[in-house]
Parts: structure tokens; C-alpha cells; sequence
């Protein structure tokens, strides 16, 4: 599964184009089983707060970090948020995506779910 969160609707975009079983962030919501986490960088490169109340209940479970943003912002922040919570948690940044993508970072999205979740698409 994986669990994102959208402000301007990239993240959501992407999210449909990936059909892959999928779950947005919503206050409260925790998760008890195995995810990958797909986020945006808010403001100057943080952690948005929905995502750092939903992690500090689920990061647990958590088995890497996909991240949405503005490669305008320059390197140091382009998708700072998905360094932050990679080092964080100690997971994997899967990967950064500049606004809405290209085919290969959906590919390398897909590939990287089938490695983590390879059990859940057999049966």
C-alpha cells in the first residue's frame, strides 16, 4: 500500500496514473501493516505536519519515501522533505519527482512496490 499526501493535486495525479492500492493522509489516520510513504516538500524543504503526525503513529511500518517537488527550489531543496524523513526513520528514499513525474519514475515507483510488496500482488 502506499500512503501519500497531496497539496496541489501532484502527488494525487501521479497516484492515479500508478494504480497501485493506495490511501491519503488524513488526520488520525494510522496504519498497522507495511507501506510506502508518497509526501510533498512544504514551505523551504519541511516535512508537512500531516505527515510528520502520521509517521510519529505509523513510521513503524514504513518501508521507503517517495517525494514530490520543485526542482526550481535548486538541489538543496528539491524534495527535502523525503531526505528528512528518510534519515528520520532510516528508510530508503525511493525517490525524488520533480511535479508530476515522467514514465520512468512511475516504472522505478512500480518496480520498487513489486520488490517490497511482491507477496501482496501474487495472492
Amino acid at each position: 500500500m502506499i500512503a501519500y499526501a497531496s497539496r496541489t493535486g501532484n502527488v494525487r495525479f501521479i497516484i492515479s496514473r500508478l494504480q497501485l492500492p493506495a490511501v491519503e493522509i488524513e488526520e488520525g489516520r494510522t496504519i498497522g501493516e507495511p507501506f510506502l510513504l508518497f509526501t510533498y516538500t512544504d514551505n523551504l524543504g519541511e516535512i508537512p505536519p500531516r505527515v510528520k503526525a502520521f509517521m510519529a503513529g505509523s513510521g513503524t511500518y514504513c518501508r521507503g519515501v517517495i517525494v514530490s517537488g520543485n526542482s526550481n527550489f535548486g538541489h538543496r531543496l528539491f524534495g527535502a522533505a523525503g531526505d528528512a524523513i528518510a534519515r528520520q526513520w532510516q528508510i530508503p528514499l525511493v525517490r525524488k519527482i520533480d511535479m508530476r513525474g515522467f514514465a520512468d519514475d512511475y516504472e522505478a515507483i512500480r518496480s520498487y512496490y513489486e520488490q517490497c510488496f511482491r507477496k501482496e500482488l501474487v495472492g
